[in-house]
């Protein structure tokens, strides 16, 4: 029997877990079917009634498919120790997973890749990643570095961004998606800090008229070496058991024509004879150095 759950602690805890369920759109009812426990016994858990046990929370969490760090909050909220830990991305112990995502940001190479974690800051990157962000205030790619704020700061990618409108909105929604989880005061500050940022052109956040693609939503980039047209995956790790490993997106860049992928074909040869540099080489989070706070 857990001996630290008190009356407020239950309370703590069924409300978390409404929240959950509410954000599932799963009822008590689908619940009892995921989980094999009864619905009277849920709505027991969740106004305070009943006692859940630390393998009846995990059990919840699993089926209501709640992101790790959150777990933790549900242990704690039912009075439980926190189970998942968190360890720095730059971790000995996290040497393997470092090891797995060298070898796709090296493998990629000359197409851009990168590592971020759930706020999209930068952790790790490839040398097709520093092509694609030449042009930008170096200000901003120093220090801790941001892709939403690299991208839309009128600083960074965003007058050079033919589709403006359409890539602010797929920030934007993806730092909202983050908030569904966490409602964490980082994703908050950045969402307020973007849709604050001073239109970039007279044009701005209209579509230029180009061909969308069939498929995904494209990055389309004026650059000094021509026209970059691109699409994006995200590889994630299958069932992580760290926090950090948890959150971690490895984010690759294709191009969606000939032109753009010459143009880094093109700027890994001019590198390899030394005359290109790395625009974002003195950011705070880039391999091999040690990431900050």
């Amino acid at each position: 029997m857990n001996t630290q759950t008190t009356p407020q602690t239950l309370t703590a805890f069924g409300a978390l877990l409404r929240q959950w369920r509410t954000r599932r759109r799963t009822s008590q009812f689908d619940l009892s079917v995921l989980t094999g426990v009864s619905s009277r016994h849920l709505s027991r858990i969740e106004t305070g009634r009943a006692e859940p046990s630390r393998r009846m929370v995990e059990r919840l969490a699993v089926a209501l498919e709640v992101p790790l760090r959150e777990r933790n909050a549900l242990l704690v909220a039912a009075g439980y120790a926190p189970e998942w830990a968190e360890t720095d991305y730059w971790d000995e112990g996290l040497a393997p997973a470092r090891e797995a995502i060298g070898m796709i940001l090296d493998h990629h190479d000359p197409l851009p890749a990168v590592v971020v974690d759930r706020f999209g800051n930068l952790l790790d990157f490839n040398a097709g990643a520093g092509v694609l962000m030449e042009g930008v205030d170096p200000e901003l790619l120093s220090g801790r570095v941001n892709l939403a704020r690299v991208a839309l700061h009128p600083r960074g990618m965003a007058p050079r961004l033919r589709n403006f409108g359409e890539v602010r909105q797929y920030f934007l929604d993806r730092l909202r998606a983050q908030l569904a989880v966490d409602e964490a005061p980082a994703a908050f500050a950045l969402i307020e800090e973007v849709r604050a940022y001073g239109p970039v052109a007279a044009d701005d956040g209209v579509w230029d008229g180009a061909a969308p693609s069939p498929f995904a939503l494209p990055l389309r980039v004026r650059s000094a070496r021509g026209d970059l047209s691109m699409f994006t995956t995200v590889a994630t790790f299958g069932a992580p058991r760290d926090i950090t490993v948890s959150e971690l997106a490895v984010e690759l860049f294709f191009p969606l024509d000939e032109a753009t992928a010459a143009v880094f074909r093109e700027a890994a040869a001019a590198a390899a004879e030394g005359a290109e540099t790395d625009p974002i080489a003195g950011a705070e989070s880039s391999r091999p150095t040690a990431a900050g706070d």
